[in-house]
């Protein structure tokens, strides 16, 4: 079934590439006035570019999630543009991978910061912009909100922290007309999968292996399942998280 979003805006976090970007195209494609943040200006302007060549309304605003200031100037820039807020899909993330007694307390606390804090931050002033209507936002997780992963112990940590925000949230705001879901998905064929187990070789292909689908996922895919749990489809949905995951959690 093809989601409408003709009209609606739409708020999407780290949308310069992969998963943020390939959903930021399909809100647009699908009518949606799209606004994506970021860190990288380049990468911005080209999706906005692509966007627009392709008859669609975007704009984009450096910001990085980690810092409230820059979450305040993107959500302001949001609603002075466009005068609402209907839907934020909160996909800024990075990696971190490694053996725990590795770990650097400034690594944690940059992957806390941005994968944990960037989204609770996020969140908060995009629900006191929904609270004068409603609105849908849906949050990026990981099979590894799910489950455990080796040498991962941080990002694992960051994702089922992403898994329970959007719960409490989600019930804190029901009555409020404001559904929090999220996506949580196995390995997808971007540069974060290249930089976690190389573009080839044994580490790639173990990963392979976890999936009983036998390939990794396309960002589409991904952005195909956002668009559905942003839906009028979806308004029955709050509080849950959907895995696009090839099968991994099943086996």
């Amino acid at each position: 079934m093809q989601n409408s979003y003709t009209n609606k805006i739409v708020l999407v976090t780290g949308g310069t590439s992969g998963i943020g970007k390939a959903t930021a195209l399909a809100f647009a494609e699908a009518g949606a006035k799209v606004v994506i943040t970021g860190r990288r200006e380049k990468e911005g302007a080209n999706v906005v570019a692509e966007i627009t060549k392709n008859g669609g309304t975007a704009a984009f605003v450096r910001a990085d999630v980690a810092k409230d200031a820059d979450v305040v100037k993107a959500i302001d820039f949001v609603v002075s543009t466009h005068g609402r807020l209907d839907v934020a899909f909160n996909n800024a993330g990075i990696e971190i991978a490694g053996p725990l007694n590795e770990v650097t307390e400034e690594q944690y606390r940059r992957a806390f910061d941005i994968n944990v804090w960037g989204v609770l931050n996020s969140m908060k002033y995009e629900i006191a912009a929904m609270l004068k209507s409603s609105g849908a936002i849906v949050n990026t997780s990981s099979v590894a909100g799910h489950i455990a992963l080796p040498q991962a112990s941080i990002y694992v940590a960051t994702k089922h922290a992403v898994e329970g925000l959007t719960k409490a949230v989600a019930l804190e705001f029901a009555k409020q007309g404001i559904r929090v879901n999220a996506i949580a998905p196995g390995s997808i064929d971007t540069d974060m999968v290249d930089r976690l187990v190389g573009k080839d070789g044994e580490r790639r292909n173990w990963l392979l292996s976890l999936h009983p689908v036998g390939r990794f996922g396309t960002s589409e895919e991904i952005a195909a399942a956002v668009l559905y749990l942003a839906s009028d489809a979806a308004k029955f949905t709050t509080g849950t998280t959907l895995l696009v995951d090839g099968g991994w959690t099943a086996a």
